[in-house]
């Protein structure tokens, strides 16, 4: 016989919810857990990572730039006068010395105003000459006159004095008398006449020689201009040196003032380096550097810094201390490396590849050496002063740590790294 039980159902109903409720509150609790828990740490190969220790101790700060070796002394060439490029002579690599002949230039117009010249310059010297010639003949007629003119007048007074004396004896008339005077005041005027018409034929040689002389000088200069316009079609080195450059091919047609070549002295050269405009406020003249040329180093001290700033790179002259090392030539590349300073005790390590000066950085700091260590948290770093492989730490570093110093812009969303 079935027995009644009313409160079965009842209780199959109040489990059933109390099992709901605690399946709902064991859902809720592993979803909270789930939400705490951290993304797991990306793993990333050590051996493909770039890892250096932080180090206490001096820092040599220093700026790197590429350039080129450009002789100290170059002197172009330019063409004196228009003209057509009829033979060339020299190829650049030839070594010249003063007045070496490089190529030839022709212009039948420069030849003709040089020919015009000479024969205007011939023609004024020849009337020169004549009117010299003519002058002098002139002073000499009126010296030749003068004299005739003296003598007279010597013996026109002699006479009125003799004739004075017979007149006094009475052997002489009043009337001969008075005229050998009359003759001998006429001869007195004659003489002081012919004296300043001598003096003045003297006096006027030389200005009228001026004029002459000064339109001589005119058309000589102006020869001598032609001459040297027709001189400057033969192109001349005017220094010792290597010929750099010849822009300029036979048949070619110049203007004057044309650049047509370039003497340069291959022996003493020095180093144009680029350096970027953000590293250059340092630079001072004076300070030492390095120049590698590939065959070698030399050392070299700031001479010049261009104080305008092209594509982003200042341009700084260094001059070479020491002897070039062989195969040293112009327009040679090179790499420069300047000397700022010298840091005596410092935290430093090496430059990363993110992070300028003297800003706060994020670097993964590993929890050992560049052997043991498994993973690295990322800190906050203070830099310092930079230089071409090290920079100085300010803070968030000590001496003896080893950071990550490759590029990890792609693990910017996590705080933490395996290392593998």
């Amino acid at each position: 016989m079935d027995i009644a039980r009313p409160n079965v159902a009842k209780e199959k109903r109040r489990k059933r919810i109390i099992y709901a409720v605690i399946a709902v509150v064991v859902l809720a609790a592993i979803t909270e857990g789930l939400r705490r828990l951290k993304p797991a740490a990306p793993t990333v190969e050590k051996n493909l990572v770039w890892m250096d220790q932080v180090k206490r101790g001096p820092m040599v700060r220093q700026v790197r730039g590429l350039g080129t070796l450009v002789p100290e002394e170059i002197r172009w060439i330019a063409a004196r006068t228009q003209g057509r490029v009829d033979k060339i002579i020299l190829r650049p690599g030839a070594p010249v010395q003063p007045g070496t002949l490089i190529l030839e230039l022709t212009n039948p117009d420069v030849v003709s105003n040089a020919a015009n010249a000479k024969s205007q310059l011939q023609a004024a010297e020849a009337q020169l000459a004549g009117l010299r010639v003519t002058l002098e003949s002139g002073l000499l007629q009126a010296e030749s006159t003068a004299a005739a003119a003296k003598s007279n007048f010597e013996q026109a007074r002699l006479q009125a004095e003799v004739n004075d004396e017979l007149f006094k004896d009475g052997l002489v008339s009043p009337v001969q008398m008075k005229l050998s005077k009359v003759s001998a005041e006429e001869a007195a005027t004659r003489h002081e006449i012919e004296q300043k018409r001598y003096a003045f034929a003297k006096d006027s040689i030389k200005p009228l020689l001026a004029v002459q002389e000064a339109e001589v000088e005119r058309l000589a200069s102006m020869s001598r201009l032609r001459n040297d316009e027709l001189e400057a079609l033969q192109v001349r080195a005017s220094m010792s040196g290597v010929l750099s450059a010849l822009p300029v091919e036979v048949g070619a047609q110049v203007q004057p003032g044309t650049n047509i070549a370039r003497v340069a002295d291959p022996l003493k050269l020095k180093a144009e380096i680029r350096i970027a405009e953000t590293q250059a406020k340092d630079i001072t003249i004076g300070q030492l550097a390095t120049i590698d040329t590939r065959n070698g180093v030399v050392e070299g001290r700031v001479s010049r810094i261009d104080p305008a700033v092209q594509n982003g790179t200042v341009l700084v002259d260094v001059t070479i201390v020491n002897e070039l090392p062989r195969g040293s030539r112009p327009d040679l590349s090179v790499d420069g490396t300047i000397e700022l300073e010298r840091l005596n005790d410092v935290v430093y390590v090496g430059r990363p590849a993110f992070g300028q000066e003297k800003s706060i950085v994020g670097i993964f700091k590993a929890n050992g050496d560049k052997l043991t260590s498994t993973e690295a948290a990322r800190v906050q770093v203070q830099l310092g002063r930079s230089s071409v492989n090290t920079i100085e730490i300010l803070n968030g570093l000590q001496p003896g740590d080893w950071v990550i110093l490759s590029d990890t812009s792609s693990y910017d969303s996590n705080d933490r790294i395996r290392l593998n």
